[in-house]
């Protein structure tokens, strides 16, 4: 599914350069949910970005889906994050004037859709939240947990081969939270393949592997039990 070897990346300060990322291997199997643990400035933002093809990796291999990732247009780029990647974010990231449905359909816009089945596919994935009877809803009318789930569901609609959490439970208190981890848990049940990236603990042990970053070099890679509610 997802295969990084000797991946290294620096950013210029100046005249001098930031080595944030040091040689990282990090392979994934389809249907693994596995956690990125890290500190401020451990790379874990880096790496998620790179690959959520969102930056560009300086040395060494990313192959997704047997595809390798590599000297990309901003077009190309673009096609491939629609096609394999699901992104869900700390602050929700969705649009204030749209509702629930219209936000959930907004990648299958972008993928050429027609309008019926946009709102068909859309309405699925709200449906499949839990969020149906909140379709017309507005963002500032939804809980922080609401707003989570109809990120989720946006991020299915599109039907990506992998879905990319970044702090997805960060603004949510911890009832809430654990909600949300169940439900991707539930996800990841059905084969969804899911990457989070958190600095709580107990989110987690709510995934199957943990990956442990440190300036810039994976310190730990381990399977573990995971914790169910």
């Amino acid at each position: 599914m997802l295969k990084i070897n000797n991946l290294h990346k620096s950013y210029k300060m100046g005249d001098s350069s930031l080595h944030v990322l040091k040689g990282i291997d990090l392979h994934v199997d389809k249907g693994e949910m596995v956690a990125i643990m890290g500190s401020s400035g451990s790379g874990k933002s880096t790496l998620l970005n790179i690959i959520g093809i969102l930056d560009e990796l300086d040395s060494g291999e990313y192959t997704l889906d047997d595809i390798e990732i590599k000297d990309l247009t901003e077009k190309k780029a673009a096609q491939y994050r629609n096609k394999f990647l699901g992104f869900v974010f700390q602050s929700f990231n969705l649009i204030n004037f749209k509702n629930a449905l219209e936000n959930v359909a907004l990648p299958l816009y972008y993928q050429g859709q027609k309008r019926k089945e946009r709102q068909e596919k859309a309405m699925f994935h709200l449906e499949k939240v839990g969020l149906s009877d909140w379709s017309t809803h507005l963002p500032n009318e939804l809980s922080g947990g609401q707003k989570q789930r109809v990120a989720i569901a946006r991020a299915l609609a599109a039907e990506p081969k992998l879905l990319l959490a970044d702090e997805p439970t960060g603004a949510l208190d911890s009832a809430t939270s654990h909600e949300i981890m169940q439900f991707l848990q539930q996800l990841n049940d059905e084969g969804k393949t899911i990457l989070i990236v958190t600095h709580e603990e107990d989110i987690s042990l709510m995934c199957k592997r943990i990956v442990r970053l440190k300036d810039g070099v994976i310190m730990e890679d381990k399977k573990i039990k995971q914790n169910r509610l």
